[in-house]
């Protein structure tokens, strides 16, 4: 009998205190809204993959329909206005993949507004040609869309290069504030960051975000694998695309990005052995600008919760496969860096 009173106690206080995942995301409050990040989307199984053993079965993405199913199960309850790909939609540039691509953004297509970032795997070597992704994912396919702002239009005698939405951005309002996001190419030539510098410009009176697919991870190119992982981090001063053309990471702060006051988010992929990484930084204006890297494979998505009234954004990562919350990783175990808080003004500080 003493055993019993001691014991129930203890396990009534344990269930107390530990936390609870696996349930459902918690919905999120009147006066709020989010934004939904996916993350690099190169899962694919079947035909077109690397997988000899399953080169007769049908292409498939369980991790990207899981992540476009949870999105549109959640839009209302999360109050979600906008969703950003960060790029490498696909993992090899071929039609089958593609194909699967596309039908997962359909879940979303008329639903909610989205834009897509051309990752480094969704052009053809490293030139900068990204036609495929503009066959599924064309201007054409936005027209009809008054939040869609418009694209880069490409060089008139290679549209395939930046061109057709391969950069492009978007134009979005939530409770009484005005945005707009833009989506660049990985390592946009100068061309493509001039005409983001208009397109920033012109809408000076938005609060801006920026997806592009390289710009957190290993500071240098990688010489040794284990550079990927070990190596020292942050805005990164090598690229992958468009040759002498293309631009790093840090040359489209320096060129773009540090220069409008209205920027304050960018996010990015690109780096699965990075992961999780975040860092802010001041802008030329002296705004801050938190710069947010989330690869996660099969581990998850992001959802940007905006908290207006205490001028917060909470950002959750989601593991839409399992139904849980991400709260570490192998690679990443400290749970701040999957879950965790920034400031951002939204309301009028006070005289």
């Amino acid at each position: 009998m003493k055993l019993q009173t001691i014991c129930v106690p203890m396990l009534l206080l344990t269930a107390a205190v530990l936390p609870v995942h696996g349930e459902e995301l918690p919905p999120a409050s009147r006066g709020s809204f989010s934004i939904a990040v996916i993350p690099d989307t190169q899962h694919y199984k079947g035909r077109g993959t690397h997988s000899k053993k399953q080169a007769k079965d049908p292409t498939t993405n369980p991790v990207f329909e899981a992540i476009t199913d949870c999105i549109v199960d959640e839009l209302d309850r999360q109050r979600i206005v906008f969703v950003s790909h960060v790029g490498d939609i696909v993992d090899i540039n071929n039609d089958e993949q593609w194909a699967v691509a596309q039908n997962c953004m359909d879940k979303l297509h008329g639903k909610v507004p989205y834009g897509i970032s051309v990752g480094n795997h969704d052009m053809t070597g490293k030139t900068g040609n990204s036609a495929l992704f503009q066959k599924y994912f064309p201007r054409s396919r936005f027209a009809e869309f008054d939040w869609y702002g418009g694209c880069y239009p490409g060089e008139p005698n290679q549209p395939e290069i930046s061109g057709n939405n391969a950069n492009s951005y978007q134009l979005f309002s939530a409770e009484g504030m005005d945005f707009i996001i833009v989506h660049l190419e990985c390592n946009a030539p100068d061309p493509v960051l001039d005409w983001a510098n208009e397109v920033l410009t012109k809408h000076a009176d938005r609060r801006a975000i920026v997806t592009t697919h390289m710009d957190l991870g290993p500071l240098e190119h990688p010489k040794q694998p284990r550079d990927y992982f070990d190596a020292p981090k942050g805005r990164m001063v090598w690229k992958k695309c468009h040759g002498a053309n293309g631009n790093t990471s840090q040359q489209m702060w320096e060129k773009c990005f540090s220069k409008h006051k209205n920027l304050f988010l960018i996010c990015c992929g690109d780096q699965s052995r990075t992961q999780a990484m975040r860092q802010s930084v001041k802008g030329q204006h002296g705004n801050t600008v938190h710069e947010l890297l989330s690869d996660y494979g099969a581990e998850g998505f992001r959802l940007m919760r905006f908290l207006p009234a205490q001028n917060k954004i909470e950002v959750r990562t989601w593991n839409p496969v399992k139904g849980t919350s991400c709260e570490k990783t192998k690679l990443i175990p400290e749970r701040d860096q999957h879950q965790f808080t920034l400031d951002y003004q939204m309301t009028k500080s006070a005289d």
